[in-house]
């Protein structure tokens, strides 16, 4: 499994200014696999040290405050020599540690030539102040925080549908790698392409999964592994809820497949029970953003650059992390995915495809424009460019609100995604769902 964050890992070992790289993501999606795989290939030799399990491993940060003597001990432990340049220290689960954590900055500071590469379960949460640090004490202590400035800082995401087509299928993905900026595709790639697109659906992204579908081709072993990732998401909420009433994101968390099943998607915090008010819920809201499960996108009440200065964030909406488990927890027969039936929820499902895909490769993170005449899937901002995108699940063409925005605002690029093919129709180019994952490519 080839992941596409091992090129940025790559640039970060050969950086002449590195710091200590902090990977954060999701629970389950492959960054300790990731981490591990990049010391095996890139290196003379990784250590691997999970704060987590290893209390003791902690408490080596805890009494030692210089590198020299931190790396001395750490060898002690490991049992193999830890060398500038040539070694990479992983610590995974660091967020068990304050200290490993404030610890990054001496390295950034007084031993740059060591390759320290962190990462953590949850590690957005502990890091946002929502769960307390050390739970096991009752007693409020100082957060978790990020020595400020001496980290780079890596996100890894579930598998893209381009990282899925190379891990599924070899050889189309050859084919889908050489697809360049205004190419013709065949028929005959564009249908298995599409089928591919349909299994990415159901599948997703989840290492895991993936995995799974590679050695069993098994769609029944897909779903008992997506019904154990939710059962996992679950307990983890209720173990690391912190200062948040976990029963209140659970409630956010069930609600999200009936959220996006309304005609107008944006969050109603009464849908999820009656009376339910904006101070109730933003917390829980907000640990499930900073655990990476959930993706909010804002309304922007113009359509002008730069994006963020015009976020409304009052009103917004919620997508799910990896599509694959958004289809399972909406409880969606694998059937009229596979024979291109219709079925109910195609078009939540497909645009939170279409974000899973866009939010990977977009440095500032997609909105979307609603007015009382007026919906634009999602707004993507290049440079100073602001490209409209509209999502279909089909083939269909009607699109009336997004011709009248391409009418009133005169765009340098408007794009449609869709089942059709990579094609320009007069203002709009249709760019087939299966190519999101090339979006910056192709633009």
């Amino acid at each position: 499994m080839e992941r596409r964050l091992m090129q940025e890992l790559k640039l970060w070992k050969e950086k002449a200014n590195r710091k200590p790289l902090l990977l954060k993501g999701a629970r389950q999606v492959g960054k300790t696999w990731l981490l591990k795989e990049f010391g095996k290939t890139m290196y003379d030799s990784y250590v691997y040290f999970n704060l987590d399990r290893e209390p003791g491993i902690a408490e080596i940060f805890s009494y030692n405050k210089r590198p020299e003597d931190i790396i001395r001990k750490l060898e002690y432990v490991s049992r193999k020599p830890i060398k500038q340049g040539e070694t990479l220290v992983i610590l995974d689960e660091i967020q068990a540690s304050r200290d490993a954590l404030n610890s990054l900055k001496y390295f950034k500071e007084e031993a740059e030539g060591f390759h320290i590469a962190a990462a953590g379960s949850l590690l957005g949460i502990y890091l946002s102040g929502l769960v307390d640090y050390e739970k096991k004490k009752r007693e409020r202590i100082d957060e978790l925080t990020v020595p400020v400035g001496a980290v780079d800082i890596l996100h890894l995401y579930p598998l893209s549908f381009p990282e899925f087509i190379n891990s599924v299928d070899v050889q189309m993905a050859a084919f889908y790698i050489s697809i360049r900026k205004g190419d013709r595709i065949e028929s005959i790639f564009h249908e298995r392409l599409n089928e591919l697109y349909n299994l990415y659906l159901i599948i997703g992204g989840m290492p895991e999964c993936v995995n799974a579908w590679i050695n069993s081709k098994d769609l029944n072993e897909i779903d008992r592994l997506q019904d154990t990732l939710l059962e996992l998401y679950e307990y983890d909420v209720t173990k690391y809820h912190g200062k948040v009433n976990p029963e209140k994101i659970l409630l956010v968390l069930r609600r999200i497949v009936s959220q996006l099943a309304k005609p107008n998607e944006k969050f109603i915090y009464g849908a999820l029970k009656k009376g339910a008010r904006a101070t109730e819920y933003e917390g829980a809201i907000e640990w499930l953003c900073s655990a990476g499960l959930v993706n909010r996108v804002y309304n922007i009440t113009k359509p002008e650059f730069p994006l963020k200065a015009y976020e409304d964030l009052s009103a917004f909406k919620l997508y799910f992390f990896d599509t694959g488990l958004l289809k399972h927890m909406a409880g969606l027969d694998n059937s009229p995915i596979l024979t291109k039936t219709s079925y109910q929820f195609k078009g939540p499902l497909t645009e939170n495809y279409v974000l899973q895909q866009l939010k990977e490769q977009a440095k500032i993170p997609p909105s979307y424009y609603s007015t009382k005449n007026m919906e634009i899937d999602f707004l993507l901002q290049d440079k100073s460019n602001l490209i409209p995108i509209e999502v279909k699940g089909e083939e269909e063409k009607n699109a009336p609100s997004f011709k009248r925005y391409i009418k009133e605002n005169r765009p340098e690029m408007a794009i449609r995604f869709s089942k059709m093919g990579y094609q320009k129709n007069g203002e709009i180019t249709n760019i087939p769902l299966y190519l999101a994952g090339k979006l910056n490519e192709l633009i």
